[in-house]
């Protein structure tokens, strides 16, 4: 790595390739400056700390520093890829937004996607880093990956969506902004929150209180998201009133939900029957959100799963749309990610299917 006291680069001249004319065939150099306005930390980070990060994603090139100037020269396909990422940093820097270690290296994996035709689409790193869900309390949700980012925009565009994938891949989450969004710009008048309490199965009537007190453990982690997006103050008084509801799915059985956000969380616990049931309660004006793990049924041995069912019965269904988020789409510990990749090789090196 070379800091603003090394001497200048001087500039290779490049034949209409893209090659230096006196490098190795296939080289190339491309200079990066950045706006006076815009501090060197903001984009190379603390310590260099995003620098470190492209060097590390970028090992065949020699990328160097001088004042607000950054050269990178190496493999020209690698260079524009460096070319790409600076223009990107850039753009997102411009709105305000800081970058981050988890952001540079988000950015890079989506830029190698589109070179190599992987995920498909036109959508940016700037694009999916800088659209903005919700803000409350000064902390802004939004999608951190390709994936996400598609399934946040068929949310807007479609009245029933899925968003299937493992722990950690926000699924739940952008879901619940989505719906807090959505009830805040009165797109809706309430936002329904469900999911089945099968763990408590049989175990119910031998747990202490009353059933909301004995359904509560299982509904706390939508209580916890919600403490996320609004005033903790204002909670108590928007459930009173009826305006958020969190409820076991057994409390949907012959309701019709007219204009309302509706989230099915934990839908791998479903069983066909009951993810029919939970589906024909859409009503006018209303959209659904279900989400789950197909990798994570907590079903008695023998029963079917409904989120693993439905995929096959309503694929292709008009404004119906499936969201599938991968290992690359966690947004947990980097750790997450991998013990996901982990499990599903075992699965497959064992011909476990899910």
């Amino acid at each position: 790595m070379c800091r603003p006291q090394c001497r200048p680069m001087t500039q290779t001249p490049t034949a209409h390739d893209g090659s230096p004319q006196d490098g190795a065939p296939g080289q190339a150099r491309a200079q990066f400056t950045v706006p006076a306005k815009h501090p060197m930390v903001t984009l190379l980070g603390s310590g260099d700390a995003l620098l470190r990060v492209i060097e590390r994603s970028f090992p065949q090139a020699d990328i160097h520093v001088r004042g607000n100037q950054v050269s990178a020269v190496g493999d020209a396909a690698e260079v524009a890829l460096i070319q790409r990422l600076f223009d990107e940093m850039m753009l997102v820097l411009r709105t305000g937004q800081p970058m981050t270690e988890d952001a540079v290296e988000r950015s890079i994996a989506m830029l190698r996607a589109s070179e190599t035709g992987s995920e498909g689409g036109e959508e940016t790193p700037a694009e999916v880093l800088t659209q903005n869900i919700l803000s409350n309390r000064g902390r802004t949700i939004r999608p951190k990956t390709l994936n996400q980012k598609r399934y946040v925009d068929a949310i807007d565009k479609h009245t029933i969506v899925f968003g299937i994938g493992p722990a950690g891949t926000g699924k739940t989450y952008l879901a619940m902004a989505k719906a807090v969004q959505a009830l805040q710009s009165k797109q809706v008048t309430r936002i329904i929150l469900t999911r089945p309490a099968v763990e408590a199965g049989e175990r119910l009537g031998f747990l202490p209180g009353t059933l909301y007190e004995k359904i509560d453990p299982y509904l706390r982690p939508l209580y916890d998201a919600l403490h996320d997006m609004l005033d903790p103050d204002s909670i108590p008084k928007l459930m009173a009133s009826g305006t958020i509801e969190v409820a076991p799915l057994a409390y949907m059985r012959g309701r019709t939900l007219n204009d309302a956000f509706i989230i099915l969380d934990e839908a791998q616990n479903t069983n066909p029957e009951q993810m029919k049931m939970f589906l024909t309660r859409l009503g006018f004006d209303s959209k659904i959100v279900i989400t789950g793990d197909v990798t994570q049924v907590d079903l008695p041995n023998g029963t079917k799963s409904g989120l693993r069912q439905v995929r096959d019965i309503l694929e292709g269904v008009q404004d119906v749309h499936f969201s599938t988020l991968t290992s690359q789409d966690v947004v947990r510990h980097k750790l997450v990610g991998r013990i996901v990749d982990a499990y599903e090789q075992y699965d497959s090196r064992n011909g476990l299917r899910h």
